[in-house]
């Protein structure tokens, strides 16, 4: 089942997520239908509170990056830690589901090394690096509660601002489904 994207501003794009267990009832389905609304949405990678569950959970797929220098990757990232960021600062335009239309560039270090737990709650630790690396910093940022605009300058931060915001009122259109937070 394709579930809705959380906009930005929505408070549980800001939440730690929670340790996941393997008692939480419907994980299974909660991940097959991300699968679903990650693709339908054409995405790269999708975190557990973006379709406002607030868990350490995400799935990253790089497939349609894959080349000589990027080997796809496809994953399911349970209860995830990043332990170390390492190599040098590498520019690259990131976007969101959760931020449509709006895309800039954000340094992140080029390699990490992550200890994850996989679907069937076994243990990994892992170095990866390039696009894989990268999509799993933007995806394990959500289940912190960060969101990759927060790596902007200030001064990126203001001339976005109304972009932003209208982010926020549902005033953008985009062929998926997506929940935009209540106006208060």
């Amino acid at each position: 089942m394709i579930l809705p994207i959380v906009a930005y501003g929505d408070p549980v794009l800001r939440k730690k997520g929670a340790t996941v267990t393997q008692n939480d009832e419907g994980l299974t389905v909660l991940i097959a239908n991300m699968w679903e609304t990650m693709y339908a949405s054409r995405g790269v990678g999708l975190a557990a509170p973006q379709v406002g569950k607030p868990i350490n959970l995400f799935l990253v797929d790089t497939t349609s990056f894959e080349d000589e220098d990027y080997p796809s990757l496809k994953k399911v990232f349970i209860n995830a830690e990043i332990l170390e960021e390492s190599g040098d600062l590498w520019e690259f335009e990131e976007g969101c589901l959760s931020i449509p239309l709006i895309r800039e560039n954000v340094k992140r270090k080029s390699i990490i090394k992550i200890k994850y737990q996989d679907e069937h709650f076994n243990w990994h630790e892992e170095q990866y690096d390039g696009i894989a690396a990268r999509v799993m910093q933007h995806e394990y940022d959500h289940v912190k509660g960060v969101l990759f605009v927060d790596y902007l300058s200030e001064l990126k931060k203001r001339l976005l601002k109304n972009k932003l915001i209208n982010v926020s009122k549902g005033g953008v259109q985009v062929d998926y489904k997506m929940r935009f937070p209540a106006i208060r």
